[in-house]
Order: C-alpha cells, then structure tokens, then sequence
C-alpha cells in the first residue's frame, strides 16, 4: 500500500491527526465568535448609538488599520518566536477586550470611541494570532496533509461565520446587541483551551534570529520576497484590490440592510448568514475544481468568475427581493473562500518555512491594509450619496480586482508552481517542471 493509501485508509484529518483537531476546533470557535461580532458591533452603534454610516465604517477601518501600522514588523518577530505561545496571548488579550464591551455599557461608559478602541485592539491581537497561526499550521501538518487541512479549515470558517452571523442578528434581537459580546468573548476561552491542549512543540528558534537591529533587515526580506516574485506579487495585489471593495460593501451591509431595506436586527443576521453559506461549498469544491483544472485555472474561476454575481446585493428590496442579497452573497462567499484555499496551499508549500511569518506579514500588509480604506470608503460614499449607490459601487469593485489576474502570468498556465526556483541566466534551457508552469523569477 502506498503512502498516500496508507494515509486514507487511517481515515480523514481531524479523525487520525488530534492536535490539528484542537487546533481546528479552537479556530473555528474563535471565527463564530468574530462573526457574532460582526453583526453585533454595528448594532450596538446604530441602535444604541445613533451612529451614521461613516462611523460604523470606521468600526471596520479600526478592525484592520492594525495591519498597516504593526503588521509588517510582525511578521518578523513571529519568525524569531515559537508561534503557540503567540497565539496564546492574543487569544486572552481580545477574550478580555470584548468581555469589557458590556461591562461598560453596564457601568454607563459605553460610546463610539470605545466601541473603536476595542476594534483596534483587538485587530492588533488579530495581526499576531493570523501571522503565527499560518506559519504554525504549515509545521503542523505535512506537505500532503496541507491541501486538506487548508480545506477543513476555510470550509469551518464559513460555517461558523454563518452561524455567528444568524446568531449574533437573533442574540442583538432577543438579548441585546451588546450581550452578544459575550458570546464571543467566551469562544476566545474555548479558543484558548483548544491551543493549551496541542501537544506539538516547536523547537527553540536559534538565536541569530534575535541578534539586536536584524528587524528591519528582516522586514525588508519579506518586501523583497512578495515584490519580486511574479506569483506572489500577483496574488498580493489581487488580493489588496479584491478585499478594498469586498470589506467595503461589506463595513456598510449591516447599514444598508436595516435602514435602505428596512429589516430588523433577527432577520439582518438571518440574510447575510444565508448569503455566507456559499463559503461552506467554495471550501468543498476548491480542492476538487483544482485538481481537475489546475491550481491556477481553479484561481481564475473562483476569483473573476462567482465574485461578478456581487452585482446582485445592491438590488435587494423587500420580500422576494431579498433573494438578490442571499444568492449575491453566496456566489461571493464560495469563490473568496475556494481561491483562499488554493492561495494558502500554495503559499504553504512555495514559501520556505522560515519565511513563512514574513511572508504572511507582507502580503497582509498590502491585502489587509486596503480594508480601513476600504471601509472608510464605503461609509463616506454611504453618507455622501446615499447606502444604495455606495453599495453599486463597492460590489462592482469585487469582480473587477480579478483583473489583475486575468493579465498575470496565471492566465497562461495550467498550475501554480510549487517550489521556487532560481534565477536561470539568460538563454540557458528551461528546465523540466510542471506542465504549463514557467519557471518564476
């Protein structure tokens, strides 16, 4: 029996592989939580607030900033550091933040600057969680398990997210929207509880990874690696364009749909759950869409081909129009979610691993960075035209940032690379590879 048998025949992932289980447990308690979340910090701002679309734009903008301002220094002290304990205390660093959000609203300090205070930082925790956690998983697991794990992990990403979504619009209506901040608080503890029962240690980082003055050396190592390889620059600037009108329409949603449709708070969490589900089926069919067409053809159709149906949620209305928000979404959510699993396999197997952090880092720093533009975008052109306008100009935003793969080197290969390769001299013969994939550099 082969290796690969061998493998299946000890059945699927989380069954045969116990600390990956803990490790997917924990993350999929900690992205119901962050959906909760979602729904109920903008509630909290329009219905106990009395915010305007510009300040529940900056709820987002404060969410992501952390990204632009810490996110590429980082990545590199992630590198110099075992990356469980990291995860840790970012972990118990937002469980505390979001508990403090109904504690004050109790104690009557509860306003917009707090609301954004706790998005800031707990953002900041984010940027430390995301950075340790896609280098940690990528020595977790073993090239042949990390297609797999990426799948499990982004296909329970979205179904946590549609859970929390509807349950945080049906908490928000039966408990109040800030009594939601509980619930997510206390997935941050099953988050940590999770991350302490990994048995998996990593080994000691060696010390010339903390010599004094090497960060920004290491900081531009990770610029230089993103802004001068041809796949990765690519994705990364994809991914910067796709996520400033995707965030954007997205910061204003909850906005749109309760006072351009008129919903209330239950069925709000309900609608935009439904439109998420499509993320459950892009994590589904990644794997399988890519294997028969190839890892960069699967890119193209996830990212230009399901993203134009966006288009759709600006029409929502009333009743039978509501279908428009649902199917919108859903076509949104199944192809974001199905390129991001062939984008994370990729980078897992073509980064090598002690650049890992870096290089999520980087590519962070410009794919996240745009969402706070993104977001105060969308709540300035909610306020300045109007939340339907704002919303045709987002969505349209979404299908047109594919385009910059569609005039890529992606357009003309079958499959991503899987390893990097040197530069070869000019003239010199190209050497053997994958089909259809010329050599990067």
């Amino acid at each position: 029996m082969s290796r690969e048998e061998n493998r299946r025949a000890r059945g699927g992932l989380l069954r045969r592989h116990r600390d990956f289980r803990l490790l997917w447990c924990g993350e999929t308690a900690g992205r119901f939580g962050a959906s909760v979340t979602g729904v109920t910090m903008p509630l909290i701002a329009v219905s106990r607030l009395d915010a305007e679309p510009f300040e529940v734009g900056l709820l987002t903008a404060a969410s992501w900033l952390p990204w632009l301002v810490v996110g590429l220094p980082v990545g590199a002290w992630v590198d110099r550091m075992r990356r469980r304990p990291v995860m840790l205390a970012a972990a118990a660093v937002s469980l505390v933040l979001f508990a403090a959000v109904p504690l004050a609203d109790r104690a009557g300090l509860l306003s917009i600057g707090l609301l954004l205070a706790v998005a800031l930082l707990t953002g900041t925790a984010g940027v430390f969680f995301q950075t340790a956690y896609t280098a940690y998983l990528a020595a977790l697991l073993t090239p042949e398990d990390q297609p797999e794990g990426n799948a499990k992990l982004h296909g329970s990403a979205s179904a946590a997210q549609i859970a929390g979504l509807g349950s945080g619009g049906l908490l928000a209506q039966v408990a109040g929207a800030v009594n939601g901040m509980f619930v997510n608080a206390a997935t941050f503890l099953v988050s940590l509880l999770c991350l302490a029962g990994i048995r998996h240690r990593e080994p000691r980082v060696a010390p010339a990874r903390r010599r004094p003055g090497a960060l920004a050396g290491e900081v531009g190592e990770g610029l230089r690696l993103v802004a001068g390889d041809p796949w990765l620059r690519t994705l990364t600037l994809y991914g910067a364009a796709a996520n400033l009108a995707l965030m954007g329409y997205q910061s204003i949603l909850v906005v749109f749909l309760v006072r351009g449709v008129g919903l209330a708070p239950g069925p709000v969490g309900v609608l935009v759950a439904a439109g998420g589900a499509g993320g459950v089926l892009g994590a589904f069919l990644a794997r399988r869409v890519a294997a028969r067409t190839g890892t960069a053809r699967a890119t193209l159709l996830f990212a230009l081909g399901l993203p134009a149906f966006a288009l759709l949620i600006p029409l929502t209305s009333g009743g039978a129009g509501l279908l428009f928000c649902v199917i919108g979404g859903g076509c949104v959510s199944a192809g974001i979610v199905a390129a991001n699993v062939v984008r994370a396999t990729f980078q897992q197997r073509y980064c090598p691993p002690e650049l890992l952090g870096r290089l999520t880092a980087s590519a962070a720093f410009l794919n996240y960075g745009t969402i706070p533009l993104g977001a105060v975008l969308a709540g300035s052109l909610g306020t300045l035209l109007g939340l339907r306008p704002a919303m045709w100009i987002m969505t349209a935003g979404v299908p047109l940032a594919a385009l910059i793969l569609l005039f890529s080197p992606l357009r003309r290969v079958r499959d991503l690379p899987t390893s990097r390769q040197p530069l070869r001299p000019r003239g010199a013969r190209r050497p053997l590879g994958l089909r259809g994939t010329p050599e990067p550099g």
